[in-house]
């Protein structure tokens, strides 16, 4: 299992908002509290002033910044890990819940495997079922399915869909994976920086496959481990707000055009 004396560990949560951070904040601190390697460092996208106060009550927890203005998801992340001297990276959504051991064991497996970049977890609503967050590809077309309302095309197109959202991976082995979400990524900090982090034309949406595709790019190995679990609060902004929507097919529009349109 892993050494807690040894390497160190960036824990990076960008925010704007966020409605359930209070709650993760106090599961980390009990998870965390008292262990000197793992440095928690919070950005802030110009939330409002009765959420920056209470924020500012883990200051003591975190290393919090408080930016004047909101550029978005990868330049939070950025701003938090391109500088940062620690060996791994965690980017870490403002709405997961994570139990200790269940990153020890991450980075155990990556320091028993140097040639990993990236570890993803199995991500689960609170139910306890599977959120299907890998992806194997990115076309117009599938992401034109998810977001069409009516369950009968769906369910025509199934086997496609259980395809693209990778339903089926094993259970009982790690798997070499090309994308997956950035609810929750542990990086190799040095292979990050190669890449200049995330890709802030970005807003919102696509920075994480973007990161993925980078990785793919230079051959670093992404890699899915269906042994480590965290749970995530998950709500689909984009299907049910119009503003976040916009953001999405913007951004979109930036990531085909970034690297080639793939219609289906």
């Amino acid at each position: 299992m892993w050494n807690l004396t040894r390497a160190t560990v960036a824990i990076s949560i960008v925010t704007y908002n966020s409605k359930h951070i209070f709650d993760v904040l106090d599961n980390l601190k009990k998870q965390f509290a008292g262990l000197p390697n793992f440095r928690f460092v919070i950005f802030d996208n110009n939330s409002n002033e009765d959420y920056k106060k209470h924020l500012k009550e883990y200051e003591d927890f975190a290393d919090i910044t408080f930016y004047p203005e909101n550029n978005g998801f990868g330049f939070g992340h950025n701003y938090n890990l391109l500088n940062a001297s620690e060996e791994y990276f965690l980017v870490f959504n403002p709405d997961i819940m994570l139990e200790r051991e269940t990153l020890l064991g991450m980075l155990d497996k990556m320091e028993n495997d140097k040639s990993i970049s990236l570890l993803l977890p199995k991500v689960l609503n609170f139910d306890g079922t599977t959120q299907h967050l890998i992806r194997n590809r990115v076309t117009v077309f599938d992401y034109a399915l998810r977001f069409i309302p009516f369950q009968f095309i769906k369910k025509l197109f199934d086997k496609r869909l259980t395809s693209y959202e990778c339903r089926e991976l094993p259970d009982d082995r790690d798997v070499d994976v090309k994308m997956g979400s950035g609810c929750f990524m542990l990086l190799r900090g040095e292979d990050f920086k190669e890449v200049n982090g995330f890709d802030e034309r970005y807003f919102m949406y696509f920075e994480d496959t973007d990161l993925c595709l980078e990785f793919n790019k230079r051959r670093k190995k992404v890699v899915y481990t269906p042994y480590a679990k965290v749970v995530h609060y998950y709500e689909r902004g984009a299907h049910k707000n119009s503003k976040l929507f916009k953001i999405f097919v913007q951004s979109l529009y930036k990531f085909f055009d970034k690297w080639g349109w793939k219609l289906y």
